[in-house]
């Protein structure tokens, strides 16, 4: 099992905290690169077409591949976030909160999201790419 996650967040100074998410992130170690993931099973089906449901699953996916690596949300530092209805995401906040911290504890990489038109598969609300580090 790798050595507890140790970083660096990147914040200038005189910036404003960021709240969820990390300006920036500094870290050395073994990279693991995920492709993005979406909100279906290990079987590629769909449980629900709720997006809060999608974001629980999408993590999980996203910790069940870490977790071939030998690493854990601990390790995450840059995260992607391509949603489909922004509207949604903003009105659910504290739902997507709660599943984020329940899957990832509170490890807030760095982050980006994006509102997108559709993506691949149909009935996806959400896909997520993450970047791991894990010290050697």
């Amino acid at each position: 099992m790798p050595a507890p996650y140790t970083h660096e967040l990147l914040n200038p100074k005189n910036w404003k905290p960021a709240k969820g998410y990390a300006n920036g992130v500094a870290a050395e170690g073994r990279q693991v690169f995920l492709g993005g993931h979406i909100g279906w099973n290990s079987q590629q089906e769909f449980e629900t077409d709720d997006f809060v449901g999608q974001v629980d699953q999408t993590l999980a996916n996203i910790t069940a591949v870490l977790a071939e690596a030998g690493a854990g949300p601990e390790h995450l530092v840059r995260m992607t976030w391509y949603i489909t209805e922004k509207t949604e995401y903003l009105a659910r906040l504290p739902e997507v909160g709660a599943v984020y911290r329940a899957r990832l504890g509170r490890n807030f990489p760095a982050m980006a999201m994006v509102q997108v038109v559709a993506l691949i598969e149909d009935r996806a609300k959400v896909e997520i790419e993450a970047t791991a580090v894990i010290p050697r």
